[in-house]
């Protein structure tokens, strides 16, 4: 007995620590993750049709990455901003395409020229400041290509011994996104013909005259749209009497990877997601005419009259022929 009452309080601890693994993004701004969306809606289309919608999700792993790194570069002079910026560029690449299975491109962004402000100094006049020459701002981005996620870190070790600072973002690839987006239409399919049979049971009747209309449509999301901010700080307040200037603190912004739930999916392919994953949504909708029954019309009896003629003989009159009006 007490060894079934500690493990009904060790099972009940052990829920109550799992709530409390938000993390501080839920410090300063809460998120509802749980309670919005908690009702299923069951109403009925305006129309009075079935409708069969079946949901699905894809995580799916990126084989090749491509990460594009931002160079900026200014001088005096065009051939001074040129040969800096090459020799920075190129000590770069040189140590980069060491590295197994990488691959890299320099993307010419823009090459305009510099201004700065020049004070023109007069006599019992105000300062006037010209806009003047200053030399010229070169700028290229470097784009790599890899498959292994961990070669990033040594990437941008080796391009900040270059001072160059500014990862712009990384773009992720997968081969397999036809095969995948396959067999979601097939798991699609297959749970879309168990729903029908399901609503035919339960209405007894079948759909297989009915009018069908159908729709589908694919949704694939990125990491790189798949990142939301949050500031996470115990602020302070003061109670003054007096005015008095208050300078406060910049705060940082931590950027957190939060890809779709799988929640309101009918079937997720790989459902457990340990780092950032291409997600594909894929939806299927069957609108089901029902065939209306119609009422059963009453059997008209037409009213057949016979005449007695004065010999006895029995003659059928026909109503539907018009008399000669005399």
């Amino acid at each position: 007995m007490k060894k079934l009452f500690f493990t009904f309080l060790a099972l009940l601890f052990s829920s109550f620590i799992i709530g409390q693994a938000s993390g501080n993004v839920n410090y300063k701004n809460p998120q509802s993750y749980n309670n919005d969306n908690n009702t299923i809606d069951t109403n009925f289309p305006s129309n009075g049709d079935i409708v069969v919608s079946v949901k699905g999700l894809a995580n799916i792993k990126a084989d090749a990455y491509t990460a594009i790194f931002s160079v900026t570069q200014t001088g005096k002079t065009t051939k001074e901003v040129n040969e800096l910026i090459d020799q920075r560029i190129t000590q770069s690449l040189n140590a980069i395409k060491l590295k197994k299975g990488v691959e890299t491109f320099v993307d010419m962004i823009s090459f305009v020229p510099a201004y700065e402000y020049e004070a023109e100094k007069k006599l019992f006049n105000r300062k006037t400041y010209n806009e003047v020459p200053a030399g010229f701002e070169l700028k290229k981005n470097i784009h790599i290509k890899f498959s292994d996620p961990n070669q990033l870190n040594e990437f941008i070790a080796i391009l900040s011994n270059n001072e160059i600072y500014d990862l712009v973002r990384v773009d992720y690839f997968s081969n397999t996104l036809e095969t995948v987006k396959r067999e979601m239409m097939l798991k699609a399919k297959l749970l879309v013909q168990e729903k029908i049979k399901n609503y035919q049971e339960l209405l007894g009747e079948t759909f297989i005259n009915a009018e069908k209309r159908i729709t589908d449509d694919y949704i694939v999301n990125v990491p790189v749209e798949m990142y939301k901010s949050y500031e996470a700080y115990n602020g302070s307040s003061l109670n003054l009497k007096k005015a008095a200037n208050v300078n406060q603190l910049s705060k940082s912004v931590t950027l957190y990877y939060q890809p779709v739930f799988n929640k309101e999916f009918d079937f997720v392919i790989n459902p457990t997601v340990l780092e950032p994953v291409i997600q594909v949504q894929y939806e299927v909708k069957m609108a089901i005419s029902r065939e209306k029954k119609q009422p059963l019309k009453a059997d008209k009896t037409e009213k057949e009259f016979i005449l007695v003629t004065a010999n006895g003989d029995l003659k059928t009159l026909n109503t539907t022929t018009a008399r000669p009006i005399h």
